[in-house]
């Protein structure tokens, strides 16, 4: 049922929405341009792993972002702020389920792409393969099973407020339900650096005994850079959800001061990047490291040539 009210009492909380929306929007704009901007950077080295891999992921944020801006916070539920659309009730938990479930492809998208990163770190071991699969697929239907109860006890009402249109979703008992989902999942981030930190350490000792290992040494390095900082934003993410729903209440009662505005955009900022930028760079940045490799070889390669041909001529021009 739409409830459509012009009282003052409801003005904190229209404004707390509005600068959780612009926080969020700012934010995206961040991701984008740093997606532009890695495009730009390595341009055709990347091309592929581009458009196979990282357009589909680019396809997703843009609709994840409309959605996700449309959302910021509201009272521990979830609201929608859109001063000049109207929608319904049915409306709004329609954006609500969207957003759930776009989550979860990113989430799907982001697992994909860490198991193939620790199948090439394990140089493609079948076993190791199979057991990651096995892993991912066991937590990713857990989380997709938590968000579909999550999601029946969920129900949306319209919200007129000053002229401005917002959407409200109750969760009811679903928030315990969505907090299991984000533990299961950095249960998953968890294991994942495991794997990544005991491959890595066994390279490390195995290359000890070469003195020509510094190029492997060093892309391991690149890749376990890239996974513990990816590892490091998953658990920020995590802490935040959980202080934000469960301790900040009982410091700052009141949900619509600036305070709780900005913790929960924190939150919401280090979420997209995680999801859209560290994620990609579990690609890219070996991608690039490669890259470089390949162009200081080619470099190197050029200046033998030159120095070789410039020998040669001066030989010839002696003996004549």
């Amino acid at each position: 049922m739409t409830l459509v009210s012009n009282d003052p009492s409801w003005w904190p909380f229209i404004d707390s929405e509005r600068i959780c929306s612009y926080i969020i929007v700012a934010s995206s704009a961040g991701v984008m341009y740093d997606w532009v901007s890695t495009a730009l950077t390595f341009g055709r080295e990347i091309e592929l792993v581009w458009v196979r891999y990282l357009g589909i992921l680019y396809a997703v944020f843009w609709v994840y972002l409309l959605i996700h801006a449309a959302f910021p916070s509201s009272d521990r539920q979830l609201t929608a702020n859109v001063p000049t659309i109207s929608g319904t009730d049915i409306g709004c938990l329609i954006m609500f389920v969207g957003m759930i479930w776009m989550s979860l492809v990113v989430y799907l998208i982001l697992g994909v792409i860490v198991i193939a990163r620790l199948n090439a770190m394990y140089q493609r071991s079948r076993k190791v393969l199979i057991i990651l699969i096995a892993i991912f697929l066991a937590v990713y239907i857990a989380i997709g099973a938590l968000a579909a109860i999550g999601e029946r006890h969920s129900s949306g009402e319209e919200l007129i407020l000053s002229g401005t249109y917002q959407c409200t979703v109750g969760e009811g008992g679903g928030l315990l339900l969505f907090t299991t989902t984000w533990i299961i999942g950095i249960v998953w981030e968890a294991v994942t650096l495991c794997f990544a930190v005991w491959i890595a350490v066994k390279h490390f000792r195995e290359l000890r005994r070469y003195s020509a290992g510094g190029i492997i040494r060093d892309c391991f390095a690149v890749l376990m850079k890239t996974h513990a900082v990816y590892f490091v934003s998953s658990a920020a993410v995590f802490c935040f959800k959980f202080q934000f729903y469960y301790l900040y209440p009982k410091i700052v009662p009141d949900p619509y001061s600036l305070e709780d505005q900005f913790y929960y955009s924190i939150s919401q900022n280090l979420l997209l990047v995680q999801s859209f930028v560290l994620g990609p760079r579990l690609i890219l940045d070996v991608r690039e490291y490669h890259a470089t490799l390949v162009a200081d070889s080619d470099a190197e390669t050029g200046m033998t040539s030159v120095t070789f041909q410039e020998r040669v001529h001066g030989s010839t021009s002696g003996s004549v």
